[in-house]
């Protein structure tokens, strides 16, 4: 298939550039930009406020009702401290047990959509009715970049029929996906000799018990959740993701600080969940004052994003089984992403792309090629449903 040759070279461009999370993205959406100028489709970026980053979404075909948008995050996760066998930022096609597959970092999550979609962009041009091109920056830490993007193409673009984002999922639907809430906690304590612990307050001792109050309530979750509510997990699951403080075993620790994050499923209320723990870390924040009045305890919110909820989806997975040939029953995923950002601006919406959440985040990530040759066939039969 033409087109996917096309996605493979695309998608070799796209695996080298280096869009971690914490880095700019912005090489990469001049490229895209760059692309879709020569089959004369204009794009637009909504950047972040310090212009290092941007999303960039553009209409294929003609700017009328009941198109699809096509969406995909242009940033990935580290590789730092990963045990990769080769450069990360080449892929590379191996032979392994089940197949042939390409190797590199983000490959299947999720630049291996992203460049099927981009291959078919003549066929989309050329159709009566319009795709929508959407490619975010930094999903991959907490969905950030994508509100903006969604609230600017609700504003300019016709309505469309529907959004699909191409998170892997082998090309089943998925209609449910949990919201996610990231939040920092730090902790100003008193410095003193580590024998003398009436002499000051130890960050890290104190960063440990809100921790366990976490642990606690990551328990409680655990022994309350619906079984059947189709997610695995099926509940809210509560972990700490990072945490440092200190700077000598003899010392009572001046710093400490930790990051967590609470994915719920649609009937959770991420703030009530965390309600009683805030106020807790208010609490502890008056009592280390009261001792020393530089001490204390903060908390912020560095992310958020809404589940999504399989309600008003019906059309689009009526469409989106056509498009894959794929019957079974629509799935449901413990993972966030920016589904709900798009269901929340009205768009009915689902997931399905290539590859499996599986082989995401790891060292070595890969994509079956059956999987990029099925993502493929999906944009074939898209194409030829809008022309």
């Amino acid at each position: 298939m033409t087109n996917l040759a096309t996605a493979r070279t695309i998608l070799d461009t796209l695996v080298a550039f280096d869009t971690t999370s914490h880095r700019s993205n912005l090489a990469m959406i001049e490229w895209v930009e760059d692309y879709l100028a020569q089959h004369g489709i204009a794009s637009e970026r909504v950047a972040n406020a310090e212009g290092t980053k941007a999303n960039l979404f553009a209409t294929c075909g003609p700017a009328v009702e009941g198109g699809v948008i096509l969406s995909g995050h242009s940033d990935v996760v580290p590789v730092e401290g990963q045990d990769w066998s080769a450069d990360p930022w080449t892929a590379r096609e191996v032979v392994a047990k089940g197949g042939k597959r390409l190797i590199g970092r983000g490959v299947t999550d999720m630049k291996g959509f992203i460049a099927l979609a981009l291959a078919f962009v003549p066929r989309f041009a050329a159709g009566k009715l319009p795709v929508h091109l959407a490619i975010s920056y930094d999903e991959e830490v907490g969905c950030q970049g994508a509100p903006a993007m969604i609230a600017r193409m609700a504003q300019t673009i016709p309505p469309p029929r529907l959004a699909i984002v191409g998170e892997p999922s082998l090309m089943r639907v998925v209609t449910g996906h949990k919201g996610i809430a990231v939040h920092e906690v730090t902790v100003r304590g008193h410095e003193a000799h580590s024998s003398l612990t009436g002499h000051g307050v130890s960050a890290n001792m104190v960063a440990i018990e809100l921790m366990h109050e976490l642990a606690v309530l990551a328990e409680e979750l655990r022994a309350r959740a619906d079984p059947d509510n189709g997610f695995d997990p099926p509940e809210a699951t509560l972990t700490v993701g990072v945490m440092e403080g200190g700077e000598a075993a003899n010392i009572l620790a001046g710093h400490a600080r930790f990051v967590f994050d609470l994915r719920c499923p649609p009937n959770e209320d991420p703030d009530a969940i965390l309600a009683p723990f805030i106020a807790r870390c208010g609490e502890v924040d008056s009592q280390l004052k009261a001792r020393f009045p530089h001490c204390g305890v903060t908390i912020e919110r560095h992310a958020g994003t809404a589940p999504m909820t399989p309600q008003g989806s019906e059309d689009a997975v009526a469409f989106v089984r056509r498009l894959t040939g794929e019957n079974t029953a629509p799935l449901q995923v413990a993972y966030a992403a920016e589904g709900g950002q798009f269901q929340q601006a009205g768009f009915p919406t689902v997931i399905c792309g290539p590859g499996s959440i599986e082989q995401a985040h790891q060292p070595d990530e890969w994509i079956a090629l059956d999987q990029l040759e099925a993502g493929a066939r999906f944009m074939e039969r898209l194409a030829e449903e809008l022309t």
